[in-house]
């Protein structure tokens, strides 16, 4: 359980779950951060040492997961609904799914193994980030090829080249520097938001124009491929709202056309848009029809 004497950088992403909060709290918000939910009681010896354990690396990946603390003792109603046998136990809640888990008090390096499978660690804004911001996209890609020259062993550079190129709207070239990074930078915040943003782009390939894709709609509209291409075209276009609205109305009247695109499609969008708020209110939409 988390107080008041629990470090502040801590509290930013650990919270007590209860079966009233637990749909909001871990379901809903796992469709935009995975929540690693531990189960645990106050007389469980390795619970002791597991929990502190998880609230640090929870602090040092700096919000790339959050945790979420169940007390067996006065949550069993939610416990049994997860099957807990033994504590400590802990699973790791993805897109509104039960993704991994593991039973038992985990030494620290199998629990960065666990989480190195499916998060990985925020950096914290600094300053030189935002010098780099200032620069065109153009004098970025050239600064990044010239630093990848010097220090070829350096992939991290290659990651920052491929958001470069993707800036610069070179998306093929952007691609291809993606699919070259190395698995442990596969799987980095930053390359997942590209490969979202990339296939969203994909999306648009020999795609009609706006226009045309807004009268196929207003004709026919349970023609979900043009109302799917019209909600990507207007999301490009920086028209985010009417976007997310045409995949939700093809969620709420054809949540399996295409393999169940339309939440795809809303799981990319949030990816890519840094509209809290927006991302926020059309995520709790979302899942209010899926659960």
């Amino acid at each position: 359980m988390t107080d008041a004497t629990t470090p502040p950088d801590v509290l930013a992403h650990v919270f007590d779950v209860d079966q009233q909060t637990f749909e909001a709290d871990v379901l809903q918000a796992s469709l935009t951060t995975p929540v690693l939910v531990d189960f645990w009681a106050s007389w469980c010896e390795p619970c002791k040492t597991l929990g502190p354990m998880l609230e640090k690396l929870a602090a040092e990946y700096n919000g790339a997961f959050r945790l979420g603390k169940v007390d067996v003792d006065s949550q069993q109603e939610l416990a049994g609904m997860f099957g807990i046998k033994s504590i400590p136990t802990v699973v790791l809640v993805k897109d509104g799914q039960v993704l991994d888990g593991f039973a038992g008090a985990l030494p620290e390096g199998q629990l960065r193994e666990f989480l190195s499978r499916h998060v990985q660690p925020l950096e914290a804004p600094e300053a030189a980030a935002t010098e780099v911001a200032a620069e065109t996209p153009e004098q970025a890609i050239n600064r990044l090829q010239q630093a990848i020259a010097t220090a070829p062993d350096k992939p991290e550079l290659k990651l920052e080249l491929a958001l470069a190129l993707m800036q610069g709207g070179r998306t093929e070239a952007a691609e291809v520097e993606l699919t070259a990074l190395p698995a442990n930078l596969a799987t980095d915040a930053r390359a997942q938001r590209l490969r979202s943003a990339l296939d969203l782009a994909h999306a648009l390939k020999d795609a009609p124009e706006l226009a045309e894709l807004q009268q196929r709609v207003q004709a026919d509209a349970s023609d979900w491929a043009a109302r799917d291409q019209l909600g990507v075209r207007l999301l490009q276009q920086g028209d985010a709202e009417a976007g997310l609205e045409q995949f939700l109305t093809i969620l709420q009247k054809a949540r399996e056309w295409n393999d169940g695109q339309a939440k795809k499609r809303l799981l990319a969008a949030f990816a890519t848009l840094d509209d809290a708020e927006l991302v926020g209110r059309y995520r709790r939409r979302m899942a209010s029809m899926l659960f």
